[in-house]
């Protein structure tokens, strides 16, 4: 179902339909930059995250951005890192969470779902619980 939401970044309303919360007019500047990033690092690779923000005039946190969403990665190591795991504070490269985290909370979200028991209808079917579908066959057992 389509849903009417406020564009984080502009505040227009727009026909929201999943993914970001941004309308589709931001969503094209956002990718506009990503792309001249893309042909930045491609004609000068090894750039730093500062080097891009003042060649292309876009900013730090708008590139960190990037980073985050696992869209571009820093090479090397300056001794300054850009980012930090969100969960452990070690530095990492691209992404939210390290190696580590990313494995542990894998195994954590593995662990709940095992624990909820979300994947075994079975179980809850043979306690009554859930839905089904009504056939016509059903139906007339009910009355």
């Amino acid at each position: 179902m389509v849903e009417l939401k406020n564009c984080k970044k502009c505040g227009k309303l727009f026909s929201y339909i999943g993914g970001s919360f941004i309308c589709p007019a931001c969503k094209d500047e956002e990718e506009a930059l990503f792309q001249a990033i893309k042909k930045y690092l491609r004609e000068n690779p090894g750039a730093s995250v500062s080097q891009v923000s003042s060649e292309l005039g876009i900013g730090i946190e708008r590139i960190k951005k990037f980073l985050k969403d696992g869209r571009l990665e820093i090479i090397g190591d300056d001794g300054q890192p850009a980012l930090i795991c969100e969960r452990c504070g070690k530095p990492i490269k691209t992404g939210r969470f390290c190696e580590d985290c990313n494995r542990n909370i894998t195994i954590e979200l593995l662990r709940t779902t095992e624990k909820w028991d979300v994947n075994n209808t079975n179980k809850n079917r043979d306690r009554g619980v859930g839905m089904r579908y009504l056939t016509d066959d059903f139906k007339k057992k009910e009355k």
